[in-house]
């Protein structure tokens, strides 16, 4: 089975067997003929390796790896679902127009079509990137449109975008896919296979002691897992986290949450500390004003970000003017090189630096920076719903956390 683009049709003619417990009356839902549903089954039964269903005569009873995939399933139509009603929000459909059971038409094709071109931004790419004609490419895209009775593709300077319903359709069409896979994935469990995988989405506070401490533990545990970290800007990793493309979201919180559909959970709260190299002129004193601060070159976090907010108000509280030599980095391993063949000063989070002032290479400066704490935690999707593999992570880290905390 192509995980990227299932039959729909098929999927749903095993939840309405399940449903049932009767091939017949499925097929009367789903308008597929008997032998047709057998078949479908059949098919899906082939490629997870598993049994679905086991036949008696008085009706068919899905198995324990059939209720498995059954969870997915269901929770991948309701995504699809959900996106056409807020497709047709946005674009203030009105009843009758387009077709009302769009959610028993669409095909898996369409809907990997409308991710491709939201992708690339290219009939040509995306049927690259879905590994059909462009022609076959442009025909389900169109479908797709004329079907739900909704304007999904306009022309703009860099190509095809697709119009906010499209987008709420296909941001809903990749967590429906997302669901799929983590079936496939509990199968595999099920039947003793480490194949998972994790994707992280990693803010720099995360990237010292937690993350990598959990990334062992599991590894340990299940040396079959694959593991994949993407680092990044907070909106970015978070887009990544809404549309599925990203698993876990660790690091600083925003607290709360930026948009509803995602929630947070704190680990542990961390502070903000003064980082100079050993042997900075600052080392020397015991009591250090704001203006010898300002008097040093610096190392800052990018605008807009929690920490820099901290450095700017640093100076402003004190009406001492910021200092003139500033280097925007958030790279580690740039501040550490920078620091320790300089004089510079960072604001970083402690822990941060945690395993560079264990070794003497760098120091805390003894300055107030008043209440700096923060919340470090994990975001998710609200509606994410974790294999067991994902799960046993989640809990390393939380593990880790509560060791720091």
């Amino acid at each position: 089975m192509d995980n990227m683009a299932p039959n729909l049709r098929h999927l749903r003619a095993f939840c309405l067997v399940a449903a049932h417990q009767s091939i017949s009356r499925a097929s009367e839902e789903v308008f597929l003929s008997q032998p047709a549903i057998t078949q479908a089954i059949a098919k899906i039964e082939l490629a997870l390796g598993v049994e679905l269903f086991t036949r008696r005569t008085d009706g068919v009873f899905i198995t324990d790896a059939g209720r498995l995939f059954l969870v997915r399933a269901t929770r991948a139509q309701e995504f699809i679902q959900a996106g056409i009603v807020e497709a047709r929000r946005i674009a203030q459909v009105k009843s009758g127009d387009g077709f009302e059971n769009l959610g028993h038409l669409v095909t898996g094709v369409q809907l990997r079509a409308l991710i491709a071109i939201a992708n690339t931004g290219n009939f040509s790419l995306a049927a690259k990137r879905v590994g059909i004609s462009q022609p076959s490419l442009y025909r389900a895209a169109r479908d797709l449109e004329r079907l739900s009775g909704m304007a999904f593709f306009r022309k703009s300077g860099q190509g095809i975008e697709l119009t906010p319903a499209a987008e709420a359709c296909a941001r809903h069409a990749k967590l429906a896919f997302a669901e799929l896979t983590q079936g496939y994935m509990e199968i595999a469990e099920y039947k003793g296979i480490d194949s998972g995988r994790i994707v992280i989405g990693t803010m720099p506070l995360a990237r010292t002691y937690i993350l990598p401490t959990a990334i062992n533990r599991i590894l340990d545990a299940r040396p079959g897992v694959k593991i994949s970290v993407i680092d990044g800007r907070y909106e970015d990793l978070l887009h990544g986290l809404r549309y599925s493309e990203i698993d876990i979201l660790i690091g600083a919180l925003r607290n709360p949450p930026p948009i509803d559909d995602v929630v947070e959970e704190t680990m542990l709260e961390d502070e903000l500390a003064l980082i100079v190299r050993a042997g900075h002129p600052l080392t020397h004193k015991k009591k250090i004003t704001i203006d010898e601060l300002a008097a040093y070159p610096w190392i800052t976090p990018r605008e807009g970000s929690p920490t820099r907010i901290k450095f700017e108000e640093l100076f402003s509280r004190r009406q001492c003017s910021a200092p003139e030599s500033q280097i925007e980095a958030s790279s580690l391993v740039l501040i550490r090189g920078l620091l320790l063949e300089s004089d510079r000063i960072t604001i970083l989070s402690a822990h941060q630096t945690r395993h560079e002032r264990e070794q003497g290479l760098l120091v805390q400066i003894p300055f107030d920076l008043g209440n700096t704490r923060r919340p470090i935690g994990l975001t998710t999707r609200q509606d994410w719903h974790p294999t067991k593999t994902q799960a046993e992570f989640v809990e390393a880290l939380r593990s880790v956390g509560r060791s720091l905390a």
